[in-house]
């Protein structure tokens, strides 16, 4: 009975070990340096009390005690507000009002692009990934306004757009010599030492493939 409590009272987070969406909620974790345990799970064999827990048979799921959440956004809001030290979302209301907003274009112009990128048939996919390049390049005077994405400090909105920027060079996606800012951004975020600790060791054997691949 002393070892279920113990283990309930662990945070635990569900993963997929090579899904965006989980890398992203990873991120934020290593951000707050949680005391977590990260479980990667196959999604195409979700066990059935993970089921239960998500409707939607998704993945990733965070279990906090009694608490549990599925859907990544929900995810890193709630740590966000579980572990206020640093803040990633802005004090003020209307910051934090429009980092959202922010968050849910990601979500809705590159991220559903990227989801088509790698799991639409070839032809969708290759008008996928012309159009996410070139939304990106539109971009471009976004990325140059601060720092970090509108910001002059790292916010939930970089540990969102981070994990969609590391993967475009694994699908030819590239960027011109006029939108070097955003290979430039995405190098000093991936940079950072929670980044590199949120990637799986399946994220690892990819980009490795990657770079003998394209040497």
């Amino acid at each position: 009975m002393e070892d279920e409590v113990n283990r309930k009272a662990i945070l635990t987070l569900y993963a997929d070990p090579t899904c965006h969406y989980s890398h992203r909620a990873r991120f934020v974790l290593s951000e707050k340096s949680a005391s977590a345990d990260v479980e990667y799970i196959n999604p195409r064999e979700l066990p059935e009390d993970l089921q239960e827990l998500n409707p939607y048979g998704t993945l990733p799921i965070l279990i906090d005690r009694d608490l549990s959440l599925f859907n990544s956004r929900i995810i890193m809001e709630y740590l966000d507000e579980r572990f206020p030290h640093p803040p990633l979302y802005p004090v003020d209301p209307v910051s934090r009002a429009r980092s959202r907003l922010l968050i849910h274009r990601i979500d809705q112009d590159w991220y559903t692009l990227l989801d088509d990128v790698i799991n639409a048939g070839e032809k969708k996919a290759a008008k996928a990934k012309k159009l996410l390049r070139e939304n990106l390049i539109a971009a471009v005077p976004l990325f140059t306004a601060k720092s970090y994405f509108l910001s002059d400090d790292f916010t939930l909105v970089d540990a969102v757009l981070a994990p969609l920027l590391w993967r475009l060079p694994l699908y030819g996606i590239e960027f011109p010599a006029e939108a070097k800012v955003i290979t430039t951004y995405t190098a000093r975020v991936t940079a950072r030492e929670n980044f590199q600790n949120s990637l799986s060791d399946a994220e690892r054997e990819m980009m490795e493939s990657y770079k003998l691949l394209s040497a």
